[in-house]
Protein backbone atom coordinates (compact mmCIF):
# COMPACT_ATOMS: atom_id res chain seq x y z
CA UNK A 1 0.00 0.00 0.00
CA UNK A 2 3.07 2.08 0.87
CA UNK A 3 4.43 1.87 -2.74
CA UNK A 4 1.03 2.63 -4.55
CA UNK A 5 0.17 5.55 -2.43
CA UNK A 6 4.00 6.77 -3.54
CA UNK A 7 3.40 6.29 -6.83
CA UNK A 8 0.14 7.80 -6.78
CA UNK A 9 2.20 11.15 -5.26
CA UNK A 10 4.86 11.06 -7.51
CA UNK A 11 2.57 10.75 -10.62
CA UNK A 12 0.57 13.98 -8.82
CA UNK A 13 3.31 16.24 -8.50
CA UNK A 14 4.22 15.15 -12.38
CA UNK A 15 1.13 16.59 -13.21
CA UNK A 16 1.55 19.69 -11.37
CA UNK A 17 5.12 20.48 -11.08
CA UNK A 18 6.24 18.41 -14.37
CA UNK A 19 9.47 17.05 -13.50
CA UNK A 20 10.94 18.96 -11.13
CA UNK A 21 10.82 17.11 -7.89
CA UNK A 22 12.97 13.94 -10.32
CA UNK A 23 16.40 13.25 -9.09
CA UNK A 24 18.90 14.51 -11.95
CA UNK A 25 21.22 11.51 -13.23
CA UNK A 26 24.28 11.11 -11.11
CA UNK A 27 27.03 11.89 -14.04
CA UNK A 28 30.46 10.45 -13.91
CA UNK A 29 32.79 12.95 -13.00
CA UNK A 30 35.67 13.60 -15.48
CA UNK A 31 39.34 12.63 -14.49
CA UNK A 32 42.71 12.96 -15.15
CA UNK A 33 45.27 9.93 -15.05
CA UNK A 34 47.63 10.20 -12.09
CA UNK A 35 50.23 8.83 -14.31
CA UNK A 36 50.67 5.71 -11.85
CA UNK A 37 48.59 2.27 -12.90
CA UNK A 38 48.39 1.12 -8.99
CA UNK A 39 46.32 4.59 -8.29
CA UNK A 40 44.35 4.97 -11.57
CA UNK A 41 42.99 1.54 -11.10
CA UNK A 42 41.65 2.15 -7.40
CA UNK A 43 41.67 5.74 -7.51
CA UNK A 44 40.07 6.38 -10.42
CA UNK A 45 42.62 9.45 -11.05
CA UNK A 46 42.41 13.10 -10.20
CA UNK A 47 38.96 14.39 -10.22
CA UNK A 48 38.69 17.46 -13.18
CA UNK A 49 37.46 20.35 -11.60
CA UNK A 50 38.50 20.21 -8.04
CA UNK A 51 41.20 19.88 -5.33
CA UNK A 52 43.67 16.87 -5.02
CA UNK A 53 45.96 17.38 -2.00
CA UNK A 54 48.78 14.71 -1.64
CA UNK A 55 50.72 15.33 1.50
CA UNK A 56 53.44 13.39 3.17
CA UNK A 57 56.68 13.24 4.58
CA UNK A 58 59.77 14.32 3.02
CA UNK A 59 61.00 11.02 0.47
CA UNK A 60 57.08 9.74 1.05
CA UNK A 61 56.68 9.96 -3.11
CA UNK A 62 55.16 13.56 -3.57
CA UNK A 63 57.50 14.74 -6.30
CA UNK A 64 57.50 11.04 -7.82
CA UNK A 65 53.36 11.69 -8.08
CA UNK A 66 53.86 15.05 -9.00
CA UNK A 67 56.14 14.49 -11.95
CA UNK A 68 54.25 11.23 -13.15
CA UNK A 69 50.87 13.18 -13.16
CA UNK A 70 53.09 16.05 -15.19
CA UNK A 71 54.19 13.37 -17.40
CA UNK A 72 50.63 11.72 -18.60
CA UNK A 73 49.53 15.14 -18.72
CA UNK A 74 51.89 16.88 -21.12
CA UNK A 75 52.50 13.71 -23.26
CA UNK A 76 48.18 13.62 -23.22
CA UNK A 77 48.78 17.14 -24.77
CA UNK A 78 47.10 19.19 -21.85
CA UNK A 79 48.68 22.31 -21.06
CA UNK A 80 49.74 22.09 -17.72
CA UNK A 81 51.32 24.81 -15.30
CA UNK A 82 53.88 24.28 -11.93
CA UNK A 83 54.15 26.78 -8.87
CA UNK A 84 57.09 25.93 -7.50
CA UNK A 85 57.17 27.73 -4.13
CA UNK A 86 60.87 27.11 -2.88
CA UNK A 87 62.47 26.45 -6.17
CA UNK A 88 63.24 23.22 -5.58
CA UNK A 89 61.89 21.66 -9.49
CA UNK A 90 64.44 19.26 -10.22
CA UNK A 91 64.68 19.50 -14.62
CA UNK A 92 66.63 16.10 -14.86
CA UNK A 93 64.14 14.03 -12.53
CA UNK A 94 61.47 15.88 -14.83
CA UNK A 95 63.25 14.48 -17.90
CA UNK A 96 63.28 11.30 -16.84
CA UNK A 97 60.11 11.50 -16.15
CA UNK A 98 59.37 11.95 -19.64
CA UNK A 99 57.73 15.52 -18.89
CA UNK A 100 57.37 17.34 -21.95
CA UNK A 101 58.25 21.26 -21.22
CA UNK A 102 56.72 22.46 -24.45
CA UNK A 103 53.82 22.28 -22.49
CA UNK A 104 54.81 23.13 -19.01
CA UNK A 105 54.64 26.72 -17.29
CA UNK A 106 57.06 26.82 -14.76
CA UNK A 107 56.36 29.08 -11.81
CA UNK A 108 59.28 29.81 -9.42
CA UNK A 109 58.12 32.39 -6.59
CA UNK A 110 61.41 32.03 -4.41
CA UNK A 111 59.83 30.81 -0.79
CA UNK A 112 57.38 33.70 -0.95
CA UNK A 113 53.92 31.49 0.17
CA UNK A 114 51.73 34.89 -1.07
CA UNK A 115 53.39 35.18 -4.41
CA UNK A 116 52.78 31.39 -5.01
CA UNK A 117 49.02 32.07 -4.23
CA UNK A 118 48.29 34.78 -6.16
CA UNK A 119 50.17 33.06 -9.17
CA UNK A 120 47.66 30.16 -8.48
CA UNK A 121 44.75 31.92 -8.09
CA UNK A 122 45.37 33.90 -11.62
CA UNK A 123 46.26 30.69 -13.44
CA UNK A 124 43.07 29.09 -12.30
CA UNK A 125 40.60 32.00 -12.92
CA UNK A 126 42.71 32.20 -16.61
CA UNK A 127 41.46 28.71 -17.48
CA UNK A 128 42.84 26.87 -20.50
CA UNK A 129 45.30 24.52 -17.67
CA UNK A 130 44.57 20.98 -17.59
CA UNK A 131 46.77 20.15 -14.45
CA UNK A 132 47.92 23.17 -12.55
CA UNK A 133 50.35 21.64 -9.73
CA UNK A 134 51.15 23.98 -6.26
CA UNK A 135 54.34 22.46 -4.95
CA UNK A 136 54.51 23.74 -0.86
CA UNK A 137 56.16 20.60 -0.19
CA UNK A 138 59.17 22.17 1.41
CA UNK A 139 57.28 24.69 2.75
CA UNK A 140 57.25 24.67 7.39
CA UNK A 141 54.49 22.76 8.33
CA UNK A 142 53.87 26.19 10.91
CA UNK A 143 53.18 28.34 8.15
CA UNK A 144 51.18 26.09 6.12
CA UNK A 145 48.90 25.79 9.54
CA UNK A 146 48.49 29.79 9.19
CA UNK A 147 46.97 29.71 5.76
CA UNK A 148 43.11 31.38 5.88
CA UNK A 149 40.53 28.89 4.34
CA UNK A 150 39.17 31.60 2.48
CA UNK A 151 42.18 30.64 -0.02
CA UNK A 152 40.99 26.99 -0.66
CA UNK A 153 37.23 28.24 -0.69
CA UNK A 154 38.94 30.18 -3.33
CA UNK A 155 40.20 27.81 -5.70
CA UNK A 156 37.30 25.45 -5.31
CA UNK A 157 35.02 27.87 -6.45
CA UNK A 158 37.41 28.91 -9.17
CA UNK A 159 38.01 25.31 -10.53
CA UNK A 160 34.27 24.26 -10.68
CA UNK A 161 32.95 23.28 -14.07
CA UNK A 162 36.39 23.56 -15.16
CA UNK A 163 38.41 20.44 -17.02
CA UNK A 164 41.40 21.50 -14.76
CA UNK A 165 42.82 19.54 -11.79
CA UNK A 166 44.95 21.39 -8.94
CA UNK A 167 47.12 19.35 -7.15
CA UNK A 168 48.51 20.17 -4.30
CA UNK A 169 51.75 18.74 -2.39
CA UNK A 170 51.97 19.42 1.39
CA UNK A 171 53.74 18.36 4.10
CA UNK A 172 50.93 18.32 5.88
CA UNK A 173 47.05 18.05 5.45
CA UNK A 174 46.12 21.66 4.59
CA UNK A 175 43.03 21.76 2.41
CA UNK A 176 40.92 19.37 4.25
CA UNK A 177 37.11 19.69 2.91
CA UNK A 178 38.23 21.53 0.45
CA UNK A 179 39.61 19.30 -1.68
CA UNK A 180 37.78 16.35 -3.39
CA UNK A 181 40.65 13.52 -2.67
CA UNK A 182 43.22 13.90 0.04
CA UNK A 183 45.64 11.13 -0.18
CA UNK A 184 48.70 10.58 2.33
CA UNK A 185 52.03 8.86 0.66
CA UNK A 186 54.06 6.83 3.40
CA UNK A 187 57.40 5.67 2.35
CA UNK A 188 57.59 1.95 3.42
CA UNK A 189 60.83 0.66 2.20
CA UNK A 190 63.86 1.52 0.09
CA UNK A 191 66.27 -0.03 -2.09
CA UNK A 192 70.08 1.33 -1.81
CA UNK A 193 72.72 1.47 -4.01
CA UNK A 194 75.60 -0.36 -2.85
CA UNK A 195 78.43 2.14 -0.47
CA UNK A 196 81.72 -0.26 -0.04
CA UNK A 197 84.20 1.55 -1.93
CA UNK A 198 85.38 4.48 -0.32
CA UNK A 199 88.14 5.52 -2.80
CA UNK A 200 89.69 9.17 -2.40
CA UNK A 201 91.25 11.93 -4.80
CA UNK A 202 94.58 10.16 -4.04
CA UNK A 203 93.30 6.89 -4.44
CA UNK A 204 91.97 7.30 -7.93
CA UNK A 205 95.04 9.30 -9.30
CA UNK A 206 97.02 6.40 -7.90
CA UNK A 207 95.45 3.90 -9.79
CA UNK A 208 94.35 5.73 -13.13
CA UNK A 209 97.05 8.34 -13.00
CA UNK A 210 96.78 9.09 -16.64
CA UNK A 211 92.98 9.39 -16.17
CA UNK A 212 92.61 13.16 -15.00
CA UNK A 213 88.95 12.73 -15.19
CA UNK A 214 88.69 10.72 -11.62
CA UNK A 215 89.00 13.19 -8.75
CA UNK A 216 85.99 12.97 -6.87
CA UNK A 217 85.13 10.81 -4.03
CA UNK A 218 83.54 7.31 -5.06
CA UNK A 219 80.92 6.03 -2.67
CA UNK A 220 79.87 3.61 -5.09
CA UNK A 221 81.01 -0.07 -5.67
CA UNK A 222 82.22 -0.61 -9.27
CA UNK A 223 83.89 -3.20 -10.56
CA UNK A 224 86.30 -1.25 -12.83
CA UNK A 225 87.57 2.12 -11.50
CA UNK A 226 89.17 3.02 -14.61
CA UNK A 227 85.73 3.47 -16.10
CA UNK A 228 84.09 7.09 -17.01
CA UNK A 229 82.82 9.27 -14.56
CA UNK A 230 78.82 8.49 -14.45
CA UNK A 231 76.90 11.73 -15.35
CA UNK A 232 76.06 13.65 -12.08
CA UNK A 233 72.74 13.13 -10.47
CA UNK A 234 70.59 14.87 -8.08
CA UNK A 235 71.81 15.70 -4.69
CA UNK A 236 68.52 14.04 -3.64
CA UNK A 237 68.66 10.85 -5.41
CA UNK A 238 72.46 9.97 -5.09
CA UNK A 239 71.84 6.70 -3.49
CA UNK A 240 68.62 5.78 -3.89
CA UNK A 241 67.94 2.90 -6.36
CA UNK A 242 63.68 2.48 -5.59
CA UNK A 243 61.44 3.13 -3.01
CA UNK A 244 58.21 1.37 -1.82
CA UNK A 245 55.63 3.99 -1.62
CA UNK A 246 52.20 3.63 0.21
CA UNK A 247 49.58 5.67 -0.82
CA UNK A 248 46.10 6.19 1.97
CA UNK A 249 43.24 8.02 0.56
CA UNK A 250 41.32 10.13 2.89
CA UNK A 251 39.16 11.46 0.71
CA UNK A 252 36.87 10.39 -0.83
CA UNK A 253 35.46 8.27 2.33
CA UNK A 254 34.33 4.65 1.58
CA UNK A 255 35.45 4.05 -2.03
CA UNK A 256 38.60 1.99 -1.10
CA UNK A 257 39.52 0.10 1.70
CA UNK A 258 42.60 -1.05 1.16
CA UNK A 259 45.87 0.89 0.54
CA UNK A 260 47.53 1.43 -2.97
CA UNK A 261 51.00 0.77 -3.39
CA UNK A 262 53.70 1.85 -6.50
CA UNK A 263 57.32 1.48 -6.53
CA UNK A 264 59.18 4.84 -7.16
CA UNK A 265 62.40 4.51 -9.27
CA UNK A 266 65.55 6.42 -9.41
CA UNK A 267 64.37 7.95 -12.88
CA UNK A 268 61.61 9.65 -10.79
CA UNK A 269 62.62 10.61 -7.99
Amino acid sequence: MNAVAKKQIEADLVDRFGHAFEKPEKRSREVLSSGIGEIDRVCAGFPRGSITEIHGTATSGRTTLMLAALAAATLSEETCALIDCSDTFDLWSATKAQVSFDRLLWVRCHSNLERAFKATDLLLHSGGFGLVALNLADMPSRTLRRIISTWWFRFRRALENTPTVLLVLTPIACARSCAAMALELQREAAVWAASDSFSTRAENQALAPEDCSAKHLSLVATDDRKSPPQPALPNHAHFLRAATVRVNRERPVGLATRPVRFTASLECA
